[in-house]
Parts: structure tokens; C-alpha cells; sequence
């Protein structure tokens, strides 16, 4: 008669994978010294060292972080949340913070959110649920679950891009409001009064917008004709805002834009219909991308040091996770206005 097995967990069937086992017969040592050789190589002999490493790179193994992450607590990953890959203007931000997080030996994870929030919760589920050591948000998290959600997960977070003395963890950024109080003095200071806006649907667009409008006013042009046309920004819907904003308001002097890319189309859209940069039309614009020095006439612009903002969120995180002090939790890098000759 068959012994009837005890009840247990079913074997998890095999991958054909490279496993850690293999490694060490293959270098021909204990699964112990590679997992030492692998976690802290200098608890191995350089011989030994050498043997694994070879091993290694002729079974083309690659460790599983999972699994290590569990025993150290660490995972080595922290999950970035954009709301577009497909604009330049976050580039700088997130070069720097992956470079900053190699430095350190951490990996960037990358999600892309949307700028209506939709998709936020699901993917901030789905980044939780993986417990990366940090996570950067591109702008403040305003969603009232999404802020139970992490706040519960005990994850450090740093929002970035924007300011606010009460953010949910830590914060670097600029405020936007007084990105539009300065473009609005310094296109005044240069004699423009008949100012018109091309900007994108966005929250941080449309708080930069406000900032514009209510200096404007105080400074004596109470009524600021705008288009506002879809985020992400794009050339074609800058030229398109533009010929739509000339359409009803010819009498325009200068155009402020939410960003440098809606900025060149403006610029376009101009030159097409034969008017003069900056002599029958000035534009601003939002950004300082790599491109707005080689527009013509050159981009006048908002500068924005998004290197600082990525180096200081991977600092954050890094000095949050070693339990070092990460200073005070709200830093502003404030901006600086780039005067060039569209403007």
C-alpha cells in the first residue's frame, strides 16, 4: 500500500534558469561563497573572487534581486513617476537621478502617470507593491488616496518640480506662481503691454498661467487673451494655439508659453504667416531645453535646473534609506529668466 504523502506546498515547477547552484559547481565552490561573492566581495578571496565572477559571466547568470532584496531589506530599485516620457523637459531630471542612484548602485524604474492622474493610483499600486527604497513624483501628489497610499507604505517619497511647505515626505522644486510673477515684470520691464498666452491644460502650466495674469494686472493689463490647447505640449499645438489666439486678438505684442517646445511652434507659426520675431511678435517661453539657444532668433526662456532636482531627490532617498540625515525636507532651486533675442 502507498504511504500517502504529507500535505504541503506543491514543488514550483523549473524555469531551465541558471541558478546559484549552478554557478557554484561551475566555479567550483559553495553556494555560500557565491553569495558572499556576490553580496560582499571583500569577505572573499581575490582567487576565489575571480573563480565566481567567471563562472558568472561564462553561465550568464544573473542574480535574483527579489530574493536578496528580502533578506536586506533593501531592494536596490526606486520607481520614478512622470507624466510623459514622450517631453523633453523632465530629461535633465531623470539623467540626473539615475545617474546619482548608479553612483550609489541602484536602478531607476520608470512610470509614466499621465498629467490627468487616471492611471496614478493603479501604478503607484503596482510600484508599492514591489517596495522600492524610494519613489520620485514628478509635481505634488494631490490625490487624497494616493497620499493614504504611500504615506501607509512607509516608502520614502520626494516630490519634485514644485514647492510646498507641506509636502508628504520630502520635496525640491520651484513654485509656479512665481515663475508667471517674474516672466510678467521682466516682459513688462521690456515695455510689452499687450501680452497674449499659448498653454498647455496642465496643473503646474496653468498655476504658472495664473501667476502671469494676476501680475499683469496688478502692473495695469487686467484682461490677458489665452489659448490653452492639450498636455503634452507639442510643436503643432503650439502653432496651432498661436494662430488661433492671433485669429481673435492681432493686436498682440507678446506671447508667453507654458513650455520652450509649444514656444518654437509659436515661433514657426509666425515666420510662416510673415511675421517678424521679435519685431511684430515676442515669445517666451518655459524650459530652457537644449534646442532654445539654436531657435532664431534665440528662445528667451525660464531656466530650471532639473540636474539639481534629480541629484538632490537621489540624495534624499539615499540619506533616507541609510538612516543619515537628509537636512531640511524642503528645498527650492528657484529658476532664473534666460533673455535671448525672441524676447
Amino acid at each position: 500500500m502507498d504511504t500517502p504523502k504529507k500535505p504541503g506546498r506543491a514543488a514550483r515547477p523549473g524555469t531551465g534558469g541558471i541558478t546559484l547552484n549552478d554557478v557554484a559547481k561551475l566555479a567550483g565552490v559553495s553556494a555560500i561563497t557565491v553569495s558572499r561573492a556576490l553580496n560582499t566581495p571583500a569577505a572573499v578571496s581575490p582567487d576565489t573572487l575571480e573563480r565566481v565572477r567567471g563562472a558568472i559571466a561564462r553561465s550568464g547568470y544573473v542574480p535574483n534581486l527579489v530574493a536578496g532584496g528580502l533578506a536586506s531589506n533593501r531592494s536596490r530599485l526606486v520607481a520614478a513617476l512622470v507624466p510623459t516620457i514622450a517631453g523633453p523637459v523632465f530629461l535633465e531630471t531623470i539623467q540626473a537621478l539615475t545617474d546619482a542612484l548608479a553612483e550609489a548602485g541602484c536602478q531607476l524604474m520608470l512610470g509614466q502617470s499621465g498629467y490627468g492622474g487616471a492611471r496614478e493610483e493603479a501604478l503607484l499600486d503596482a510600484i508599492i507593491g514591489r517596495r522600492p527604497d524610494g519613489i520620485v513624483l514628478i509635481g505634488i501628489m494631490h490625490s487624497a488616496e494616493g497620499r493614504r497610499r504611500l504615506l501607509a507604505s512607509g516608502i520614502p517619497v520626494v516630490e519634485t518640480w514644485d514647492i510646498t511647505p507641506t509636502p508628504l515626505d520630502m520635496i525640491v522644486g520651484f513654485s509656479h506662481e512665481k515663475v508667471g510673477v517674474a516672466v510678467a515684470d521682466y516682459l513688462h520691464g521690456r515695455g510689452f503691454r499687450r501680452p497674449g498666452i499659448v498653454s498647455a491644460s496642465d496643473e503646474r502650466a496653468t498655476r504658472r498661467r495664473a501667476g502671469f495674469e494676476q501680475r499683469y494686472a496688478e502692473l495695469g493689463v487686467p484682461a490677458i487673451p489665452a489659448c490653452v490647447v492639450p498636455s503634452p505640449s507639442s510643436l503643432g499645438n503650439g502653432r496651432a494655439g498661436f494662430a488661433g489666439l492671433r485669429a481673435s486678438h492681432p493686436g498682440l505684442d507678446v506671447v508667453f508659453c507654458s513650455s520652450d517646445v509649444i514656444a518654437h511652434g509659436v515661433i514657426t507659426e509666425a515666420h510662416a504667416t510673415g511675421l517678424s520675431v521679435p519685431d511684430d511678435i515676442a515669445v517666451m517661453g518655459f524650459g530652457d531645453l537644449p534646442f532654445a539657444a539654436f531657435t532664431y532668433p534665440q528662445l528667451s526662456t525660464v531656466r530650471i535646473d532639473g540636474t539639481s532636482i534629480g541629484r538632490q531627490a537621489a540624495h534624499f532617498i539615499l540619506d533616507r534609506v541609510a538612516n543619515r540625515d537628509v537636512g531640511p525636507p524642503v528645498r527650492d532651486i528657484g529658476f532664473s529668466i534666460v533673455q535671448r533675442g525672441s524676447a
